[in-house]
Formats: structure tokens, sequence, C-alpha cells
């Protein structure tokens, strides 16, 4: 019996996410709420769960920064799979409220960064109060007054705790889309498939001129192409980073393998985040003279050299 979390409660993207995560539909697979990122990976960690699934990644607004700071500290997770779930909005509220009533909006951060025009031209006087997820907002309204009078919600959510829906379509970008990550503790890896992500996170020895550079020449040298980059403090003092990055390929990939053998050679620590399937399903573009056969071309011409040698 496979248990999976997620970011809850019901109703939130992120279960969204996992309805189309198609081993979480399977017989017997059971689902557990939690009631933030933090709440769910730390399950997943304790054992208590098998997998969760967290959001990483939303096209307005960058990098979801609970996650990628739980997944870059404590005990290694990786990621095993992605899915990219189309963001809509509504404005919802109890029975009989009207637009003219809202005083205050309840949602979580990351809506309301996607939803701040449509509040400034239709609402702008409310006052944005912060839940732990869209869900959250919308269930809060079902069982009683709150500290506002709408909820910036999915439509499922608004549907599912009795809201009359006040605005729809209300996002400021149509297609706006998050990315979720599917996590679980290290295991077998799964083989590659041709269209592959591989997450991993950067710490550097020390801050120089120059020092992100030698980095990312790693990638460049190699061909890698990068989906995401992003810096996030490590806490360990003020201008002290890390470095969050997708990766086009996987680490069974010629490529990826030496690129990560020369980061573990100059960083202070590579964490491994995972190779896995991309959700697009699409072919990662290998440059010229960077495919697998070129590196072990290479690497058997260096070994007849060594064997001469003896």
């Amino acid at each position: 019996m496979t248990r999976y979390g997620y970011l809850g409660p019901e109703g939130t993207f992120t279960s969204m996410a996992l309805d189309a995560w198609a081993p979480a539909s399977a017989e017997g697979a059971q689902r557990e709420a939690f009631g933030s990122v933090d709440a769910a990976l730390a399950a997943l960690r304790a054992g208590t769960v098998d997998g969760a699934m967290v959001p990483i990644e939303n096209s307005v607004e960058g990098g979801v920064s609970a996650t990628l700071d739980a997944l870059a500290s404590g005990e290694p997770l990786v990621v095993t799979g992605e899915v990219l779930v189309p963001v809509t909005f509504v404005l919802a509220a109890s029975s009989g409220t009207t637009l003219e009533d809202v005083r205050a909006v309840g949602t979580h951060s990351h809506a309301w960064a996607q939803v701040r025009g449509w509040m400034a031209a239709h609402l702008p006087e409310a006052a944005y109060v912060p839940t732990l997820s869209t869900a959250a907002a919308a269930e809060g309204l079902e069982h009683g007054p709150q500290p506002y009078d709408a909820a910036v919600c999915a439509p499922a959510a608004a549907r599912l705790h009795g809201l009359d829906v006040l605005a729809d379509g209300i996002g400021d970008t149509s297609t706006a889309v998050t990315r979720f990550v599917l996590v679980a503790r290290p295991g077998t890896l799964p083989e590659p498939t041709g269209a592959d992500k591989t997450t991993v996170v950067l710490f550097q020895r020390d801050d120089h001129a120059g020092g992100l550079l030698e980095l990312l020449e790693q990638f460049a040298a190699r061909g890698i192409n990068m989906t995401r980059l992003e810096s996030r403090p490590t806490k360990e003092s003020m201008g002290s980073y890390c470095f969050s990055i997708d990766l086009e390929g996987h680490v069974l990939d010629e490529r990826i393998g030496e690129a990560l053998m020369g980061l573990k050679r100059i960083c202070a620590e590579v964490r491994f985040l995972g190779s896995y399937p991309r959700a697009d399903r699409q072919r990662a573009v290998v440059a010229p003279l960077t495919g697998d056969a070129d590196f072990a071309a290479a690497r058997s011409w260096l070994q007849s050299i060594r064997t001469a040698r003896s």
C-alpha cells in the first residue's frame, strides 16, 4: 500500500496535481493532506508517507521557496516525477456576499501575486489576508466568520466548500502553469527516457568573483541546457547563497555525469535531487559532440594512452 502526502486540504492545486499522478489513483493508494510543504516533507522523511506532492515552480512567480529550501537541507530526498497544472483562479464567498461586500481577501501568497492586477482594478481597497493554501482560504469561509470576506481559490475548491463564485478567470496571466514534483526517499534510480530532467543544489566553497561562472561553465562545456536557475540563502550568514538548478538530461547521460563530477570537485557540496521524466515529454536537444558516444570515444582514447604507458 503506497501512501501519498500533499499540500492540502482537498481542493488545492496540489491535490489536483496528485489526482493527475497515475500511481496515486491505483487501487489501495492512500492520500493524506498536510497544512504546509514542510509538514508534508517531514512526514516523508519520517516514513509516515511514501511520497509527497509539492509545488516547486510557477510560470508567473518562479520558484516556491518553501519547497526549494526544504529540499536543499535536511535528510536527502529525491524528485521522482513532475506534473504541470494550468492555474485558474476564482473569487469565491459565502452565499449572499456580493462583490461590494468584500473588504478583505484570503489566499496563498503565490495566488495573491497572480491576481494583483485584477484586485487593483476591481477591489483596490481590499486587504490581503495570507492563508496556508488557496483551498484553506475557501474551507475557512465554509466554517464561519473569518478575517476575510472572500477567497481566491481554484474553481474546484469553491464547489467543494459550497461557495458562490463572485468572479472567475481573475488571474492576471491566462496561461499560468504551476509545476509540482513527486518527492520520495532515495531509492532505485529511474531509467533514462530521453526526455528527462535532473535537479541539483550547488553550494560554493566561498564567495568570490566568477564563482557562479565556474559552476555554469561545467554545463556550458558539455552542452547542457538549464531549465531553471535560482539562488536561495543558505541561512548561514548574510550573502551566503546556494543555487537550485534544473538540467535537461539524466544523471546516466554521459554529459550530465561528467558535469556532476566536475561540480563535485569545485563545490563545497553537490546535492543530487534526482533524475526523472519531464511532464511535457520534451526530449533534450543534444549539442554536436556532446552525445554519449562522443564521451565514450574520448574516454577510450585516453585509456589507450594510459594502457600504452604501462
